[in-house]
């Protein structure tokens, strides 16, 4: 085998024995192999095993159950009007993000999909839930309120999955979880996902699971002496800003070489024409491209002509290019052991190298997971401001300036000095100078900020897991169309960001992504909320709990203290 060829001893979908409807689905949405919790959950979910998996966020455990489930949907599709599988999240914005990827997994096979959950009108469940569903992914809460109801019906239930079960207790549902169970048929398969397994997720497994296969993704632990000398870093940005987040960190960074690493063919392809559009040179890599145009792409990233190769894990397998500075992640990977692997393509022969991570807020926990595992520090950063681009690329106009008087012949030039300086002061000719080349750069600056958000799961800043003190901080003004809410409970209360988050969103009409900075001081909390939906989600939190208990909420006042 050849050094830039991939490895051939890997699972494929089809290995798992999946139908050819769910097969062309995910070849079509680009997905080339299975992660590592969808190689171990697959096969004992179809043959109808209760599950008990420990992953997090980023690992692919929505395939993971969703094509078993989607297995037992027949040929033409179900008659039946009542659901033969419920998903339970924490959260409206991950029922909405479960219910698209079943969606998108089971569109060949007419698989019906109902998202439920508080905030959306009832009306439009209470109409699908007649004319029939397969698969509805639900929040506690609202589920039961539609078993209550009697608009949800489970007598046909064949599968129930519990996803980020740990999640969903701390959020208060333990009681909504043993109602929605008890209403599910015994003979029913159960599936339970969690990050974490603290002892009352395994009391609700004892509780609920009847022998299940027991998984656990990402504990692999790195031999000593592997890590490799990379500086690693890693951003967290919102979903729709990583692509220009990405380009201000590489232009910031300006990688000799470099990979990026995307979780599908569409996203590389997406992300190439982008980086292309911003002035790089990107080419793309995954498995939808013939061993020619391999061969072709990597001899550019050779010779020099290519400086960012866009690749997903299998296309990139076997890479070994000496010029690589810098991998990308562009996406948290799926297990430690992927991390780890695809920073060990720099910083080799002592060579240093840099690995970069851009997260979603919700994958932030992935991040602590690879840095528990492998021992190693990742420090958080703030994607570069557009004062920091600005700043660089002076520099960088400065360098090649320097450069130039350093070593190129500029006689040719001086008639042009001269006569100009008869007018003006030499020193504003050099400005004028120095300004066309700066813009004869590209260097034109991005048109907005990138919001600067502050991980889910550690609003005290600094590298994730780091064990530096906390320091109480006099709250800074709100973001300018937010307004900021006093909850009257904090750390001694045991409250986290995604406590609140969670609060916000499974009781207000709010998607998580609306909710802005929060702080967390002792006994009580701060979170920025839209200016308009204050007094909703004040309204909304009145009546529910927090951690188990009822706090009170209301504007923050001058000195919440």
């Amino acid at each position: 085998m050849t050094a830039d060829a991939p490895d051939d001893d890997r699972t494929s979908f089809a290995d798992l024995g999946l139908r050819p409807e769910l097969l062309r689905a995910l070849s079509g949405l680009g997905y080339e192999e299975p992660t590592p919790i969808q190689r171990e959950a697959i096969p004992p979910l179809t043959d109808g095993r209760d599950l008990l998996g420990q992953a997090a966020t980023g690992t692919g455990k929505t395939a993971a159950f969703a094509l078993p489930v989607l297995e037992r949907i027949a040929d033409g599709g179900r008659a039946e009007r009542q659901p033969m599988a419920l998903v339970l999240v924490p959260t409206r914005e991950l029922a909405v993000q479960v219910s698209e990827a079943v969606h998108r997994y089971g569109r060949q096979i007419g698989a019906r999909v109902l998202p439920i959950y508080g905030g959306q009108p009832i009306g439009r469940q209470l109409r699908v839930l007649e004319q029939g569903v397969d698969v509805v992914v639900a929040t506690p809460g609202r589920a039961v309120d539609h078993l209550n109801r009697g608009t949800l019906k489970l007598e046909q239930l064949e599968v129930v999955v519990l996803d980020e079960a740990d999640e969903m207790l701390d959020m208060g549902f333990a009681e909504d979880l043993d109602a929605i169970l008890a209403e599910a048929p015994a003979q029913r398969q159960t599936v339970l996902f969690s990050a974490t397994m603290p002892p009352r997720i395994d009391r609700l497994a004892r509780q609920h699971l009847t022998d299940p296969v027991r998984i656990t993704i990402g504990r692999e632990q790195t031999e000593p002496g592997e890590a490799p000398r990379v500086r690693q870093s890693a951003y967290v940005v919102p979903r729709a800003h990583k692509p220009a987040a990405l380009g201000r960190v590489l232009d910031v960074e300006a990688p000799t070489a470099a990979i990026v690493f995307c979780r599908t063919r569409d996203e590389v392809d997406q992300l190439t024409e982008t980086l292309n559009g911003r002035g790089y040179r990107a080419e793309s890599l995954h498995g939808g491209i013939s061993q020619e145009q391999r061969d072709r792409v990597m001899a550019r990233l050779r010779n020099g002509t290519a400086d960012l190769l866009v690749a997903t894990d299998v296309a990139a397998r076997g890479l070994d290019v000496e010029q690589l500075t810098h991998v990308v992640n562009y996406n948290v990977p799926s297990a430690p052991e992927s991390y780890v692997h695809r920073i060990g393509r720099v910083g080799r022969a002592g060579r240093e190298g840099v690995a970069i991570t851009l997260a979603e807020p919700r994958e932030h926990g992935m991040l602590k997971t690879i840095e528990r595992v492998t021992k190693q520090r990742i420090q958080m950063e703030k994607v570069p401001t557009i004062a920091d681009l600005r700043a660089r690329r002076l520099e960088l106009t400065r360098a090649a300036l320097h450069e130039s008087l350093l070593e190129d012949d500029l006689e040719g030039f001086r008639v042009v000095v001269e006569t100009l300086a008869d007018e003006f002061d030499v020193m504003e000719v050099a400005l004028a100078a120095v300004k066309l080349a700066h813009e004869a750069s590209g260097a034109a600056a991005d048109e907005e900020e990138i919001p600067d958000v502050v991980p889910r799961g550690d609003r005290r800043g600094g590298a994730g897991g780091s064990g530096e003190p906390r320091r109480e901080r006099k709250p800074r003004r709100p973001t300018a169309g937010m307004t900021r809410l006093f909850v009257g409970a904090g750390r001694s209360a045991g409250i986290r960001p995604q406590d609140l988050v969670g609060a916000i969103a499974g009781e207000a009409r709010l998607n998580g992504r609306e909710i802005g900075a929060i702080e967390i001081a002792d006994r009580f909390s701060l979170v920025e909320v839209p200016e308009g939906s204050a007094q909703q989600v004040i309204s909304a939190l009145r009546g529910a709990s927090i951690k188990g208990r009822k706090v009170t909420v209301r504007r923050e006042r001058d000195d919440p203290r």
